[in-house]
Formats: structure tokens, C-alpha cells, sequence
């Protein structure tokens, strides 16, 4: 496994060895023992698989009394994956990193708790995973506004995005519920 880390303390890109031949490919997404070795001892509780068309963006979530870290990846199309640092006593607090994740280039991104997440899918269509370290709790279900132009997230749009009705009215980084 190949560890990118990233300007975000924490956030880290992930490249998985991977093995293919004519018949197709194999790699290793998640073994409890090597991502241990590289110091992310983790217990995932739960797994989500979204699907969404181009030009959908969701985000920017997170869970405040109910942290969650992410291990994000595409298995079908590409996407533009966001972190954002949303700990007001980080030195990096309302600060990004985005990466392109895709069925072709095998990333993963690891999302610690204490960021924020979204992403755009740049294909026709994406299938996207994830494995949470915490259950989804509605209640403690947050977001920030995708285009704060506090954080500058630098979007690879081609149009407005498609978002959904929650994401149309997040909140400012400024007024938002965030980790102290």
C-alpha cells in the first residue's frame, strides 16, 4: 500500500497494490492487519454505496456528536473527493484537500473524524463506497456549504451542480456547528 499524505494532517490518499493481467485486476481494499501497520488501527462498523450521475455534488457532511472517519473510494466511474478540516482549534480548521478517486486509478482516501466530506462525480456515473468508523446518526447529522468561499474549494465543475435539497442550504463554515 502506497500512503500519500496530504496538506491535511490526518488525511491521507491511498494506492492499493494492484495485480492484473488479461483477465482483469485484484487488489486489497481494506485489511485490518496492513492498515494497522501503516498506524491506522480502525473499526469499521458500517459500509455505504452510493450512486449518483454526473455533475452531482454531496456534501460537505459530517457528524459532530457522532464522529465518523471515512475510508472512501470509486469502484465505477471518477470522482473529485473533498476533505475539510472543520476542527476550530486545528491550525488547519476551514482548510481543503480534494483528490480525483476513480475505478481506474484505485485511490482511497482516508478521512479522519474532524473533517468534513464531499464529492463531485466527473463521470457519466460513479458507484462510491465507504466504510464509517461510526454509525449514521441523524442527530448529529451537519454540513457546511459546498461553496463557502471561506474554505475555496476548487470544484471541477462544468455546470451548476446537482444537489440535493439539504446541500442547497448548509450553512457557512462561519455559522456552522463545528468540532471544538
Amino acid at each position: 500500500m502506497n500512503v500519500i499524505e496530504t496538506p491535511l494532517p490526518g488525511v491521507l490518499v491511498l494506492e492499493p497494490k494492484v495485480f492484473g493481467d488479461a483477465r482483469g485486476f485484484f487488489l486489497e481494499s481494506w485489511n485490518r492487519a496492513v492498515f494497522a501497520g501503516l498506524g491506522l488501527d480502525l473499526d469499521f462498523v458500517q459500509d455505504n454505496h452510493s450512486r449518483s450521475a454526473k455533475g452531482v455534488l454531496r456534501g460537505l457532511h459530517y457528524q459532530l456528536d457522532e464522529p465518523q472517519g471515512k475510508l472512501v473510494r470509486a469502484v465505477s466511474g471518477a470522482v473529485f473527493d473533498v476533505a475539510v478540516d472543520v476542527r476550530r482549534s486545528s491550525t488547519h480548521f476551514g482548510q481543503w484537500f480534494g483528490c480525483e478517486l476513480s475505478a481506474e486509478n484505485h485511490r482511497m482516501m482516508w478521512i479522519p473524524p474532524g473533517f468534513a466530506h464531499g464529492f463531485l462525480v466527473l463521470s457519466e456515473s460513479a458507484d462510491f463506497l465507504y466504510k464509517a468508523t461510526a454509525y449514521y446518526a441523524p442527530q448529529s447529522d451537519r454540513g457546511i456549504r459546498w461553496n463557502d468561499p471561506r474554505i475555496g474549494v476548487q470544484w471541477p465543475l462544468e455546470a451548476e451542480p446537482v444537489l440535493s435539497a439539504k446541500d442547497q442550504v448548509q450553512p457557512l463554515l462561519e455559522d456552522a456547528e463545528v468540532y471544538p
